[in-house]
């Protein structure tokens, strides 16, 4: 009779695990990231007529005076709008984590679901007289969506070996979310109002606050997962855990800096096993100052400048490159939106070619950690080149092109966020994660508001033809080389220093002289 119950107990925890996760993936695929669908929403918006008041007849006088209107200050509005909320959606991952970390998942939760809701309901009853409160209103939709995924990413736990293939679908689903703005555009051209749309998705908040009391955890799932881990509303006693011990039992003594634990469970496996005397001695300080992070934070800040711009620009580029056919650019905008479904199909391909050498044979001497670096060069720079054809693709004036350039772009920005939580789980100790993960995000997106200048530049000096602006983002995206560049030298020296028997004392030493 024991037996049987234990099996019936397991088998209900099983079915809570499963929903929790396939809620999870709804959650992100509909909810967390829908502020990168802006191009179909600014066509609906354009539509309602938001900003319109910046638009401007002019009269040209010739043989046949005509009038025409511009609208070029109604795009740079709406684009500003996108600028701030692009900047909002990564500048604050850093405070979001320690929120996270400090009150919960519970508390993490019910902050995401305010913001979020807020928002949506300011644009339900917006309209094109208070065209501003699309500012406020994006701007809490995207905090509130990054929440829902920082606080999702942590039931990759509660499935251990298959945690990371988990990981990267959340991501992915996060980056297809986008698609929502396109249903929401679909609809209002069948006479479906944008209030409407709006108010149904802040209605879906009810499901939210479900899923915070009966699906997911007060506090934080816990890695390694105890046997007999419950989380959620439960008929039954549930049991208690201390996060952090369970962690420093799997850990061995990992020690994590002001008695703080970094809960945004990206590490891999093998990142729970004792750590090297030279990770010991690493402190935050030297991570932050270290080439590592440094080449990165340019590998993915000149990288997301480049989808940032081409997102928060694509309807004025489509309607120059259609000559103003709104018939074209919905069709264009359409096929826009659709591709960006395939983030949540492309963005495990980044993992499993970083975890390719899992179960193969490593070299002698070699850790787990350094064959993951190894494969990351492969990682890092077929994301890079991805972003080169992207941008090279984006840069060309030919209107059937944008169909490849839409491929290129969904596939490169599945792949850039994906490696970018991969290689810092990966090249930093496990302690810091959270915070180089926040810093690394907050850092890029104020070189992400360089978008905002650069469309400036375009509407006014260029007159409207962003071809040089185009080119020298392709030009600058070629720093992201350096990256996988320095990687790839870094595992040549690692494996030079695996034949010396001084290897590992020399490492100590560079290690104990970086953090000094």
């Amino acid at each position: 009779m024991t037996a049987e119950r234990m099996l019936g107990g397991q088998d209900r925890i099983g079915g809570r695990r499963w929903l929790t996760l396939v809620s999870g993936l709804v959650e992100c695929l509909c909810f967390a990231g829908v502020v990168f669908g802006w191009a179909s929403l600014v066509f609906v918006l354009k539509r309602e007529g938001y900003f319109s008041d910046f638009c401007i007849n002019i009269n040209v006088t010739r043989a046949n005076s005509s009038e025409y209107t511009d609208c070029s200050g109604q795009d740079e509005q709406l684009s500003l709008v996108f600028t701030i909320a692009s900047f909002m959606n990564n500048f604050l991952t850093l405070p979001n984590g320690f929120f996270f970390d400090h009150f919960g998942t519970m508390a993490a939760r019910i902050l995401a679901i305010s913001l979020h809701t807020t928002g949506t309901l300011m644009i339900a009853f917006s309209n094109a007289v208070v065209s501003s409160w699309l500012f406020p209103a994006l701007s809490l939709i995207s905090i509130g969506g990054m929440l829902f995924l920082v606080s999702n990413i942590q039931v990759g736990n509660l499935f251990g070996s298959h945690r990371s293939t988990i990981i990267t679908l959340y991501n992915g689903a996060f980056d297809s979310s986008s698609a929502i703005f396109f249903i929401i555009k679909v609809l209002h051209e069948r006479g479906i109002s944008l209030r409407s749309s709006f108010l149904f998705i802040s209605a879906c908040s009810v499901i939210h606050l479900l899923r915070t009391f009966l699906l997911m955890p007060k506090t934080h799932i816990p890695y390694p997962l105890p046997e007999d881990y419950t989380y959620g509303l439960s008929c039954g006693k549930s049991k208690s855990y201390n996060v952090e011990g369970v962690r420093r039992s799997g850990d061995a003594g990992s020690k994590q800096s002001g008695g703080q634990r970094e809960s945004i469970p990206l590490q891999p496996e093998d990142q729970l096993q004792p750590p090297s005397a030279a990770e010991k001695r690493l402190s935050f300080r030297s991570c932050v100052l270290s080439w590592f992070f440094l080449l990165h934070l340019v590998w993915l800040s000149v990288m997301q400048l480049r989808h940032y711009l081409f997102i928060g620009t694509l309807n004025p580029m489509l309607a120059r490159l259609t000559s103003g056919d709104p018939a074209l650019v919905s069709r264009y905008t359409n096929a826009f939106a659709f591709t960006q479904l395939c983030g949540v199909f492309c963005a495990p391909w980044n993992g499993l070619i970083i975890d390719r050498n899992k179960g193969k044979p490593r070299a002698p001497g070699e850790t787990e950690k350094e064959a993951d670096l190894h494969s990351s060069v492969l990682s890092l720079f077929l994301t890079t080149i991805q972003c080169l054809l992207f941008s090279i693709c984006a840069s060309i004036p030919v209107l059937p092109l944008q169909y490849l350039t839409f491929v290129l772009q969904v596939l490169n920005r599945s792949f850039l966020y994906g490696g970018n939580a991969a290689f810092i789980s990966i090249a930093f100790p496990a302690c810091h994660f959270g915070k180089l993960y926040g810093l690394m995000m907050a850092l890029s997106a104020v070189v992400s508001l360089l978008q905002y200048p650069c469309f400036s530049l375009v509407k006014g000096l260029l007159n409207g033809d962003p071809l040089y602006v185009n080119i020298g983002l392709t030009l600058l995206s070629l720093l992201a080389f350096l990256h996988p560049l320095y990687l790839y030298l870094h595992c040549r020296r690692q494996a030079a220093q695996r034949g010396n028997p001084q290897s590992r004392e020399c490492t100590d030493t560079a290690a104990h002289k970086l953090n000094q």
